[in-house]
């Protein structure tokens, strides 16, 4: 392969895979199913479905086309609405001393349905779009690609947890610092490789997102269940969207477009307004020590 001919959405491709993969693992080792199935009872999880992989996208469609937003960066905001409940949520939800065993539940639970759910979503709401018609979605692929990156690593950290205890303990820190590091390379390098959309892709865009993540936030606080602990969770992972996930997506279905840069673009957004919600809740309005799981 000569220089000219290289490809950087093979690499781009290997890096997500290998840290989407690695984090689901990361997850997997650190849960049991009983932890999973309690954690679940705390949340209205059929209405946290709902949002999620119907009204989600359905927002993301309205809000872009209310703004005259572009199809293909459309498209890209799109990706992202079908990919709820980032790897990061546990993290997000710790730092907001939120309810952790509920985000550890969801986001195990949520990359089994988006291994399935996600696809569907999308081809559903492409369909709602106008100017989306020369827009391929290949689904057969990438359902494909999401069962093997997704729910292949996930089960196996459960079942090695389950199974084998102590070596789950043993291999969860390296395996979640190694993920870690090629999910920043990862995402470092198609920042890079996509500046040049990242950079111009205009502000029009960008407040459209922004509305709609603020709009989840909302929705996934009113719904995320009984106690203020269990709805930050939901509310976080409602409006922080797996990043690696719709980048894995768009480059299985849009390669060459500027479909993967508008999900880099809009997905340090949502991470950058993340941050700000838990910041706000961490040494503004935090949880009282009684209201604290």
């Amino acid at each position: 392969m000569t220089f000219e001919s290289f490809d950087p959405a093979i690499i781009i491709r290997a890096l997500t895979i290998a840290a989407l993969g690695g984090l689901l693992l990361g997850v997997g080792l650190r849960l049991t199913w009983a932890e999973v199935r309690d954690a679940l009872h705390r949340c209205r999880l059929g209405l946290v479905l709902a949002v999620n992989f119907i009204a989600v996208p359905l927002v993301t469609v309205a809000v872009a086309r209310l703004f005259h937003v572009a199809p293909e960066i459309t498209v890209g905001m799109l990706l992202l609405a079908a990919s709820p409940f980032a790897p990061v949520v546990p993290v997000f939800a710790r730092m907001a001393r939120a309810d952790l065993a509920l985000a550890a539940g969801l986001t195990a639970l949520f990359p089994f349905l988006c291994a399935v759910l996600t696809p569907i979503a999308c081809v559903l709401s492409l369909k709602a779009m106008e100017g989306a018609e020369n827009l391929r979605f290949e689904f057969l692929s990438v359902l494909g690609v999401l069962l093997a990156t997704i729910t292949l690593p996930l089960v196996a950290g459960v079942a090695l947890n389950h199974w084998r205890p102590n070596l789950a303990r043993l291999v969860f820190r390296p395996v979640e610092v190694m993920s870690e590091i090629i999910g920043a390379a990862s995402l470092a390098f198609v920042t890079l490789v996509e500046g040049r959309t990242v950079l111009g892709i205009g502000w029009k865009p960008l407040l459209a997102m922004l509305v709609v993540s603020e709009l989840t936030f909302i929705a996934g606080y009113a719904l995320g269940g009984r106690t203020t602990a269990a709805r930050r969770v939901v509310a976080l992972g409602t409006s922080n969207r797996n990043i690696a996930l719709a980048v894995l997506v768009a480059i299985n279905s849009f390669p060459g477009t500027p479909v993967v840069g508008a999900v880099v673009a809009n997905g340090l957004l949502l991470i950058l307004r993340g941050l700000l919600h838990v910041g706000w809740w961490r040494f503004v309005r935090p949880l009282p020590a009684h209201a604290q799981p």
